[in-house]
């Protein structure tokens, strides 16, 4: 067989751009934290990737991670096969480091409370692991960065706040302040140890400063933000203030501020929203640029650039996040407070491309953009990456780029933190798989389940139950490449959004409309049922499973519909009340005659977790189903397609002794998943195969939720 993958051109890229670029950012490995605790460790504790460096040849990367108290080191000499140089202790919790040569400098935070804030900064060999010594630094450190000239390092000391103190309310003493430290020797001369002062300026809580991250450019100025402040400093390296000003606020429309509705609505919008920035980067010595995450009142959802006298030279207003939308890693429950949450950036020089690097934390994307001119900055890419991506390091001397992620769902059963790397390279994208982007509206998308292929040459797709609010039919054309959404029809009972659907298969009716599988859950109230809708979405049959099939159910039910010469088949997930072990039943119900009956389906038994079904579709004289595990990431055994020939699809009544059909492997997927280099995904849930016997596979992206958003579309031919 032959392997096609739909994903070759970046989302947002102006098309000569794209005709024109020859260069991509495309990731080339993954690296999970665990991987670097020693053996007999307990791997199933909490860990995590934070802020992360390289040093300078760029062979080894080394990140903070918070919970476990260490620095975790990675060999990328083979960038493509990262391996584990070990976790060092670092006797508190590190928040952030830099490295000048092999010497890392390390902010460890040691507080006993807020009200005692306290820390140090930890130097050691990166390779080695040798620690040549500490400076108490006299506070909490949050961002440490170095002079490009070696000559000084400057931490941000936040002496953060308590949340669930005074409504987690600035001021709340003792305020923050940036120490700078010289270096010589490669060592930090703590006794040169100056605290700069930053009260008094910001007009928010002017007492109580506090630096969230510093950056120094080629003049050896610091820049400084002060978050909950919502201030900008700029100092020199004696400490004293060459300027400041507010980071002020943006007005946003085309947004969605509400959350837990279970609807993508950008129709919203918010005034004199406060920036409240994050990290920073210079651009050149005179630009600097600010994430806007927000964090005590706000959140802009974009990035600013400003020149170093606090004139604005280019906001990005709801364009980042739009971006964010189109790729289909808008994170919904987020959306009343910072949306896509813009959080870590990076700045670097790729061949003659100044490349500014901005981080969704929430929607765990990464926009690379081209400021050449900072007046107006262009989005080139949207790169994939782990969950929740919170540092960034680029390494162009050998044209790298990783990231370092730092949420672990471990103790959900889920995947791990992740260290993820891209090369810059002669090529085209290879994400984003699918985008909304080119549409004639602006269309939110995720949590795709059930697929068709229509006759039209269109395929079309719906969303589970994540938007419960606003169930979807999306149209997909397969022949962009990326693919691309360029519809989306809601499904609606009596002209309003229909409830209680759980949608997670689709087939075309013969006569323009569609047959929609709802998945059921008893404890929600949510039937198990199938639904007749109209081009338009407009729920005309409902119809409801009968008595047998009620009394042994189980919540695990229809994924995938299929229509074979006018009978619907049906595929259910796992087991229900009456299955033998490991085999699940293939539904039969006749909408002409409303009979229904069943086959068997023998499923692979689960090495962990559970085995089961997501997709059915007919095709020729086979039916396609997709089987998997629900697992992710290391622990994937099953995610395969297989065809059970068409005579054999012959259902027994319900209630009875069903026969139990054959099945023959078509494809296994997980290499094709592998082919992405980031971690495997856990839900394959969409097969549509067209005339020509081109097969169609999509991933469902949770609605990027404890999910790292990245849906994967892509083809190949069948034998």
């Amino acid at each position: 067989m032959t392997f096609r993958t739909i994903c070759l051109t970046s989302v947002l890229a102006l098309s000569a751009h794209a005709a024109a670029a020859e260069m991509s950012f495309n990731r080339i490995a993954s690296f999970a934290t665990p991987r670097n605790m020693a053996e007999g460790e307990d791997t199933a504790r909490v860990t995590s990737a934070e802020i992360i460096y390289a040093t300078e040849d760029g062979n080894t990367l080394v990140y903070t991670d918070s919970p476990l108290g260490v620095i975790g080191r990675i060999d990328i000499t083979d960038a493509a096969n990262p391996q584990p140089l070990g976790n060092i202790d670092m006797g508190g919790e590190p928040t952030s480091v830099a490295i000048s040569g092999t010497t890392a400098f390390v902010g460890v935070n040691t507080s006993e409370s807020y009200t005692a804030p306290s820390g140090k900064l930890v130097v050691l060999d990166a390779l080695s692991g040798e620690v040549a010594g500490e400076c108490d630094l006299g506070g909490q450190p949050d961002s440490v960065a170095l002079a490009k000239d070696g000559s000084f390092v400057t931490i941000a000391i936040e002496n953060e706040r308590d949340e669930d103190l005074g409504d987690g309310r600035v001021p709340q003493m003792p305020a923050g302040y940036v120490a700078i430290l010289d270096l010589a020797d490669g060592m930090a001369q703590c006794d040169s140890l100056v605290k700069a002062d930053v009260t008094g300026l910001a007009e928010i809580a002017p007492e109580d400063p506090e630096p969230e991250f510093v950056d120094v450019n080629g003049l050896g100025e610091i820049v400084v933000t002060m978050q909950e402040n919502n201030h900008m400093v700029v100092l020199n390296k004696a400490g004293e203030v060459l300027s400041h000003f507010s980071a002020g606020s943006v007005d946003l429309t085309e947004i969605d501020a509400t959350d837990e509705r279970g609807a993508l609505i950008f129709t919203e919008s918010q005034d004199d929203r406060l920036r409240e920035p994050d990290s920073v980067q210079w651009i050149d010595d005179a630009h600097f640029a600010i994430a806007n995450e927000g964090d005590m009142d706000g959140g802009s959802r974009g990035f600013t650039i400003f020149a170093k006298d606090g004139t604005e030279v280019y906001e990005s207003g709801n364009s980042f996040e739009h971006a964010v939308i189109q790729t289909g890693h808008y994170p919904d429950k987020r959306s009343d407070a910072k949306g896509a949450e813009p959080e870590g950036m990076e700045f670097a020089t790729f061949g003659d491309t100044p490349y500014l690097f901005v981080m969704s934390e929430r929607g765990s994307v990464v926009g690379v953009y081209d400021v050449t001119d900072p007046a107006s900055p262009a989005l080139t890419q949207m790169l994939p990456s782990g969950i929740a991506p919170e540092g960034i390091i680029a390494i162009p001397q050998r044209n790298l780029l990783a990231t370092a992620n730092e949420e672990d769902l471990v103790e959900d059963g889920g995947v791990r933190a992740h260290v993820m790397l891209y090369d810059y390279a002669e090529g085209p994208a290879q994400y984003p798989t699918l985008t909304s982007e080119g549409a004639d509206e602006l269309i939110g998308w995720g949590a795709i389940s059930g697929m068709v292929a229509g006759d039209d040459g269109m395929l079309y797709a719906v969303n589970d139950s994540f938007y419960g609010y606003q169930p979807t039919i999306f149209t997909i054309d397969p022949s962009a490449t990326p693919a691309r959404i360029t519809a989306a029809t809601r499904v609606t009972r009596a002209g309003y959004p229909a409830q209680k659907l759980d949608l997670e298969g689709i087939t075309t009716d013969g006569e323009g409309g569609f047959w929609l599988a709802s998945e059921g859950r008893t404890d929600r109230v949510i039937p198990h049922a199938l639904y007749h809708v109209t081009a338009e979405g407009e729920i005309q049959e409902e119809v409801g499973l009968p008595a047998e099939l009620m009394a042994v159910e189980k919540r695990f039910g229809f994924e995938g519909v299929t229509m074979i010469d006018g009978t619907l088949w049906m595929a259910v997930q796992r087991e229900w009340g009456d299955d033998p072990k490991d085999h699940v039943k293939l539904v039969s119900y006749n909408p002409e005659s409303k009979e229904w009956g069943a086959v068997l389906y023998p499923k692979a038994a689960p090495a962990k977790g559970w085995v089961g079904l997501s997709e059915i579709v007919a095709h020729g004289d086979y039916v396609y189903v997709v089987e998997r595990d629900n697992q992710i990431g290391a622990d994937v055994v099953t995610k395969k397609i297989y065809r059970i020939p068409l005579a054999e699809m012959a259902p027994a009544a319900l209630g009875g002794e069903l026969p139990v059909v054959s099945k023959e492997e078509v494809r296994d997927l997980i290499p094709d998943l592998q082919g992405w280099n980031g971690f495997v995904v856990d839900k394959v849930e969409g097969l549509a195969i067209t005339g020509d016997g081109t097969a169609y596979v999509s991933t469902d992206n949770d609605g990027v939720d404890d999910s790292s958003g990245e849906t994967f579309f892509w083809s190949f031919k069948l034998d």
